[in-house]
């Protein structure tokens, strides 16, 4: 288990989006969050206390965690020093990127001679199978986006809070690196051979109780060119009753490839059921969690409103305002 509570290293993030990871721990497990260490040239700031490595020591961290999500997830040259000195000063070290810190020969000398831990949460913890596509008990339901980073983490996890409050049968299950720092299990899907990707979710979601829902955390896009195949994974393996379109509406691009627009939330719609389908005829899209954080009330409200009318279907933003017409939504469901 990864020590806690934290301290959360941005790095030199160009922006706020690149530390997603960081932000996810801070807004889901806020006692976790000690506080921020930041770069001098850091574009992001997550609001809570910037400290010294000393300075967090003292104040109860006991784990350094890398909070960027950088494309490639590559650990930068220009971090290596600071990770260094957060194991003399008696810090684990917790990275979610591909990279993986047991694979640098000074940070595993380093973290030897100071006898501290290293926690690398994107190595498969075990072999998956194949998947075979056939029915399972219980009930799924898994968020789909327009592109990366719009929400879709961050709907589950809210729809799981209001269930659990209304005291339904509700587990999230997460599938990158951010929900399993957060909640301390799950499957890294994206550093799965892709033959086993679906077979990961199959096994992350097994027969369960009939009234239990299983909320999926998704990744990528079936639209970005970059990360698709695990978006298709995720909808296959899952097997999902139920699913939820999530969305950023100020992005004029996808993540990382300006030569790509959004999609619309009819084209996601449309595509999302044909693939969902595939594997459970009875799929159904129950809502859309939109992303409002860049938006003002007023405009949050009026967008809302729109996307709601236009598609016929709830609109919500399930951080800001709670995901209770989300769950309304799948206790329709038959």
């Amino acid at each position: 288990m990864i020590n806690t509570p934290y301290l959360l290293f941005l790095g030199d993030a160009p922006d706020s989006l690149s530390v997603k990871v960081a932000r996810g721990i801070r807004d889901w497990r806020p006692e976790y969050a000690i506080a921020q260490y930041r770069m001098n040239d850091c574009n992001a700031d997550l609001g809570i206390p910037d400290m010294t490595l000393m300075e967090a020591r003292e104040a109860g961290a006991q784990t350094f965690v890398i909070g960027v999500a950088n494309r490639g997830g590559t650990i930068s040259e220009n971090w290596k020093e600071i990770l260094l000195q957060a194991l003399e000063h008696g810090f684990d070290l917790a990275s979610g990127l591909h990279q993986q810190l047991k694979r640098d020969h000074l940070i595993v000398f380093t973290a030897d001679k100071y006898q501290r831990q290293l926690f690398d949460v994107r190595i498969p913890q075990r072999e998956y199978p194949i998947a075979n596509g056939e029915p399972r008990t219980g009930k799924r339901c898994l968020t789909v986006g327009t592109d990366c980073s719009v929400g879709k983490m961050y709907t589950s996890l809210a729809m799981e809070k209001e269930m659990h409050r209304r005291k339904l049968k509700a587990t999230f299950k997460a599938t990158g690196q951010t929900g399993i720092l957060i909640t301390g299990e799950g499957i890294p899907l994206d550093a799965i051979p892709a033959d086993f990707m679906a077979g990961a979710v199959e096994w992350l979601t097994p027969n369960n109780d009939e009234d239990h829902w299983d909320l999926i955390e998704g990744q990528g896009s079936l639209f970005h060119i970059s990360f698709s195949g695990i978006s298709l994974a995720l909808i296959h393996g899952g097997q999902p009753d139920a699913l939820i379109l999530c969305h950023e509406p100020t992005r004029e691009h996808m993540r990382g490839i300006p030569g790509y627009q959004l999609p619309s939330l009819e084209a996601l719609r449309d595509l999302s059921l044909q693939t969902a389908q595939i594997a459970n005829p009875d799929c159904k899209v129950i809502g859309i969690s939109i992303n409002t954080s860049e938006l003002t009330d007023k405009e949050a409200d009026e967008y809302l409103d729109k996307v709601e009318n236009r598609m016929g279907l709830p609109a919500v933003d399930p951080y800001k305002t709670g995901a209770g017409r989300l769950v309304d939504a799948l206790q329709e469901l038959p």
